[in-house]
């Protein structure tokens, strides 16, 4: 059964979560940066303007016999008109006195010094103004005077430039955001490439590839790389270990047991007491019992082996079968069993050989074992170009109430084996074998209701 890896997260989900937040935070602090930047620049030259206004204003300021006078000059004003459709006020006066413009112009709340204008937003008249102050120090009959010149200009316009800049800035921000986003996508899907690259040459080796993993990989990779090339070389010291003792447990068990059923048997003919031959006897059922059980657990571990690694290969599954129904014909004829075969069709296929003979073998060999003296078992071949089939079906009498369907697992066995020797490993077998073809087994009552019918059905080619 294969197990599916614990999955704790996306390593390419997470990174690109993370670089996704990082561009998302570093498009915020650019759409700030550029805001307030935008910000002080514009105010910065509203500012110059203003100061520039009132500096020409201040220009205009002169002393002519014993009096102030001002000789307002049009440029003044104009270059803020010129800037954006906002109001201008402006105001000059002298000790508090106001010589000209609007009396009613707000004071700023911080000391003018001359040379030292000052910049206040003030509101007046409903409106937030932006006002600069300059002073300029005169002499006036003798005596030292201070002129204060102060220009105003509402910020309609520059709340509609600081708006347009505003949007150009989150424009900005967004499409800096926007190519961050493919660049971090585009990064996430490098940076996982080779951890996929690695897996899909990992997964298309076949079962018996253990070669050492020598696909160039990030330094990052280097150490999973050589874990995974140090498990490759256990796992393959761990199967030839596993093949060795599969192949002496073969010779080991069997050997002996042979040997011993034939000390046995030669044992029986001398002894002449029942009561000793019958223990003779019981000996031997053992022996068999014990002989058939450990070959077909070898098997069944072949088995399980070679269908991690089938050996594919073209197969007449008719030529197979009429094969093995020859090799068993001797056995069959020990208890008087006629073997029909049959054979209709193209029944061909690919697979193992190996296993598809050690399958039918089991389940013919169960037909000749568990059916009585004097009957049929008929193996039947047929292909119809999607599927290749072959049913052996006996007289033994059938399963009676036992599930056939657990007849499959391991050392289950029906209700007329009693007396016979078996495992319970037959079906399993086969039905392992075929599920590792993508084919299927079924069990049913034959036609005639004398016995059992067995199918191994198998994707044809």
């Amino acid at each position: 059964m294969t197990r599916r890896a614990h999955v704790s997260g996306s390593i390419r989900r997470r990174l690109l979560l993370q670089l996704l937040g990082s561009a998302a935070l570093l498009a915020a602090i650019l759409f700030v940066t550029v805001l307030g930047f935008v910000r002080d620049v514009a105010e910065e030259s509203h500012d110059s303007i203003l100061f520039a206004s009132a500096t020409s204003i201040m220009d205009s300021v002169a002393v002519n016999a014993g009096e102030v006078s001002v000789d307002l000059p049009y440029a003044a004003l104009s270059m803020l008109g010129n800037v954006s459709d906002d109001r201008v006020f402006y105001r000059v006066s002298r000790a508090g006195e106001v010589l000209t413009g609007y009396s009613d112009l707000p004071a700023g709340e911080a000391t003018v010094r001359a040379g030292q204008p000052v910049f206040e937003t003030l509101d007046y008249k409903g409106e937030t103004i932006r006002m600069v102050t300059s002073s300029r120090r005169l002499s006036l009959n003798g005596a030292p005077t201070d002129i204060e010149v102060s220009v105003a200009q509402t910020q309609n316009g520059q709340a509609a430039i600081l708006a347009r800049l505003s949007r150009s800035a989150l424009y900005l921000g967004i499409g800096f955001f926007v190519l961050s986003s493919a660049l971090a996508i585009w990064s996430a899907q490098s940076s996982v490439r080779p951890l996929k690259s690695l897996a899909q040459a990992v997964s298309r080796r076949g079962p018996k590839d253990l070669r050492p993993v020598s696909r160039p990989v990030p330094s990052e990779m280097a150490p999973l790389v050589s874990s995974l090339n140090t498990f490759i070389d256990r796992l393959g010291v761990s199967l030839t270990r596993s093949e060795d003792f599969i192949a002496e447990a073969a010779h080991r068990v069997r050997t002996p047991l042979a040997t011993v059923r034939t000390q046995a048997e030669i044992t029986l003919r001398r002894v002449e007491k029942e009561e000793n031959r019958g223990s003779l006897r019981e000996m031997i059922r053992a022996i068999d019992e014990t002989s058939r059980a450990s070959g077909q657990l070898l098997d069944h571990a072949m088995v399980s082996f070679r269908t991690d690694s089938l050996e594919r290969a073209d197969i007449d599954l008719a030529e197979l079968a009429r094969e093995l129904v020859e090799r068993l014909r001797p056995v069959a004829d020990l208890k008087d069993i006629d073997l029909h075969f049959d054979s209709s069709g193209t029944p061909r296929m690919s697979g193992d050989a190996i296993l598809i003979q050690n399958a039918v073998r089991n389940i013919l060999d169960n037909a000749i074992k568990y059916s009585p003296p004097e009957r049929q078992v008929h193996i039947r071949v047929a292909g119809d170009g999607a599927q290749a089939r072959v049913s052996i079906e006996d007289e033994a009498g059938g399963f009676g109430t036992t599930d056939t369907h657990a007849l499959t697992e391991r050392f289950v066995r029906g209700e007329n084996t009693q007396g016979v020797v078996g495992s319970g490993l037959g079906l399993t077998i086969a039905r392992e074998v075929a599920e590792a073809h993508g084919g299927t087994l079924t069990i049913e009552t034959s036609k005639s209701g004398a016995g059992a019918c067995v199918t191994l059905c198998f994707p044809s080619h």
